[in-house]
């Protein structure tokens, strides 16, 4: 544990941005899989908005790179018009 007050204020940052990481990643990764996972074109398409938002917010928020962003919209993009 630190000692100089600047070094432990660090961490507790650290920390609290650790775990909204973490929760941004999980839902993004949970939305993208809901969109391969849809049974019918319908599902697949409104999964398909849902994580296109959640994939530009993680870029704009720098949670990713944006061409990961880019990337992974054009997969699922590609998985939702193989389903209609």
């Amino acid at each position: 544990m630190p000692n100089i007050a600047s070094t432990k204020k660090r961490m507790r940052q650290s920390r609290r941005r650790r775990a909204r990481n973490r929760q941004a990643r999980s839902e993004l990764r949970t939305a993208i899989k809901r969109v391969r996972a849809a049974a019918s074109a319908d599902e697949a398409q409104a999964a398909f908005r849902d994580a296109e938002q959640l994939i530009d917010r993680a870029a704009r928020k720098g949670l990713i790179a944006s061409n990961k962003a880019s990337r992974n919209k054009q997969r699922l993009h590609k998985v939702v018009a193989g389903k209609q």
